[in-house]
């Protein structure tokens, strides 16, 4: 069985993100999706070319990682944690529970 991966609540990042918190936000969606919504200032790479793309991340910093609803964000998480950012975290539920807990008028899909 695979371990869980760490995460992080969309209640707990509205509060960090509210505070000025640091955190990097990645979205591991396709160009497609994240048109549709979008959580401001967030890296976009998608998760295929997430192997390609380390050079856009810093291990010291704490990466929130997410998707449409958290699976995808979870595989990415896993690999992150993998090659040594120890600081990532999966978006539990992803943006559409943003969509639905936080923002409302932001487009779920």
């Amino acid at each position: 069985m695979v371990s869980p991966v760490p995460e992080m609540s969309v209640e707990e990042l509205k509060a960090r993100r509210d505070r000025g918190e640091a955190l990097v936000l990645l979205d591991v969606r396709e160009p497609h999706e994240t048109a549709i919504s979008d959580l401001t200032g967030s890296i976009k790479i998608p998760l295929g070319t997430l192997p390609q793309s380390l050079d856009r991340l810093t291990r010291e910093d704490e990466i929130v990682v997410y998707c449409r609803v958290g699976g995808r964000s979870a595989n990415a998480v896993q690999f992150l944690r993998q090659m040594g950012y120890g600081k990532a975290v999966n978006l539990a539920g992803g943006i559409n529970r943003w969509a639905e807990r936080i923002d409302p008028s932001m487009a779920k899909y």
